[in-house]
């Protein structure tokens, strides 16, 4: 029988790979800390289901070559925003 842990870390990778959602979105979705959301999707998973844990790693390096214009996208929102005050 799986704990709670075990089935969270299942359905945390899930809405991650259904979803392509980052680390911070699913902390927020499923109201739990990004290090949480980290240690189900790099740790606890590898030993549930390594196949899912694999795909997950491949959305979450997607998201890592992806945040610096993501980044760049909120800062120029940012000054956007602040010459139309």
């Amino acid at each position: 029988m799986k704990t709670y842990i075990e089935e969270r870390a299942v359905e945390v990778a899930n809405f991650i790979v259904s979803s392509k959602a980052t680390v911070r979105e699913t902390a927020k979705k499923f109201g739990i800390s990004k290090s949480t959301v980290h240690k189900d999707i790099t740790e606890r998973l590898e030993h549930l289901d390594p196949m899912l844990a694999t795909d997950v790693r491949k959305i979450l390096e997607i998201n890592k070559a992806d945040r610096h214009i993501r980044g760049g996208m909120a800062t120029r929102e940012k000054y956007l925003n602040m010459e139309h005050r």
